[in-house]
């Protein structure tokens, strides 16, 4: 897209609604992404939103867990979550901060709340690796609240942005991501309107997670994403989103596909079935 060229505005062609589901040792959560109505969005293979500021819908956490074959990344809005693995990584993330985990060939991990009474809100996104990167070591990209920078612009609206960068020139910190991964956290004020280009060829979701906006269907019709709501985005090179009567607060995501065979089995995401039994020996054995 060029200044001399119309947007062309990618439309909604799906909607998703989160459904209510636990993990970890019985934490509750709402899964948009990696259920029955949406199994996956390739590269992004689940996302779920943790919201409660009742102790026992969290306290239990997620104890040990693996992970081998795809990337974590837990996006903080308000609490706080310890976590800790088996190559002595440690660390909290805080309210504001991310933590973008690339499992790759294993780990086993933790994640805790530092807290027992208060909101606990924030997101998890699994998104997958390449086969070429599925066995490579773990590593991680941690930061703060402070290290992911805003971008205010007219009619108040403000984008955090913690991957990729804005037509604007505003990069999120996380970096060196095959899939070359978007990720905004929006806030609109009620009637403000939101565009961002968005790569034709990448797969892209808007998921609202306060107030609600409106965007448009293939057809021009005009869809409203309440919050829990996800809206696929089909073909075009722009996102565009209005916030209602009350505003709204959405998640921006969007990411080059892998487009490789997929085998998943709990926590371990490879491409074939052998891969998968591999895995579970792995860990039986303590490999991972």
């Amino acid at each position: 897209m060029t200044e001399d060229t119309a947007p062309i505005i990618r439309p909604i062609i799906q909607t998703v609604t989160g459904m209510a589901a636990s993990d970890g040792a019985g934490v509750r959560l709402k899964r948009v992404l990696g259920q029955p109505a949406l199994d996956m969005l390739d590269p992004f293979l689940m996302l779920d939103e943790f919201k409660s500021d009742r102790a026992e819908d969290y306290i239990a956490g997620f104890p040990d867990h693996p992970h081998r074959g795809f990337e974590t990344v837990t996006y903080m809005l308000a609490g706080r979550m310890r976590h800790a693995d088996n190559k002595g990584h440690e660390g909290v993330i805080e309210a504001g901060g991310v933590q973008w985990m690339t499992a790759g060939s294993g780990i086993v991990h933790s994640e805790m709340p530092e807290q027992d009474d208060g909101l606990m809100w924030g997101f998890q996104l699994w998104i997958n690796l390449p086969a070429a990167e599925k066995m490579k070591p773990p590593a991680y990209q941690e930061f703060d609240a402070e290290a992911i920078p805003e971008e205010a612009r007219d009619g108040g609206c403000l984008v955090r942005v913690v991957a990729g960068e804005t037509a604007a020139g505003t990069r999120g910190p996380v970096s060196g991501i095959s899939t070359t991964p978007l990720h905004l956290d929006i806030t609109l004020p009620p009637g403000a309107r939101f565009e961002e280009p968005v790569a034709a060829a990448n797969n892209a979701f808007v998921y609202v997670y306060d107030g609600a906006a409106a965007a448009t269907d293939a057809d021009g019709t005009a869809i409203t994403l309440a919050a829990g709501n996800l809206g696929v985005l089909g073909a075009g090179d722009t996102a565009r989103i209005t916030a209602g009567a009350a505003g709204a607060k959405a998640l921006l995501l969007a990411a080059r596909p892998i487009a490789e065979p997929v085998a998943r089995y709990g926590p371990f995401v490879m491409n074939t079935r052998a891969e998968i039994v591999q895995a579970v020996e792995d860990m039986q054995a303590g490999r991972i």
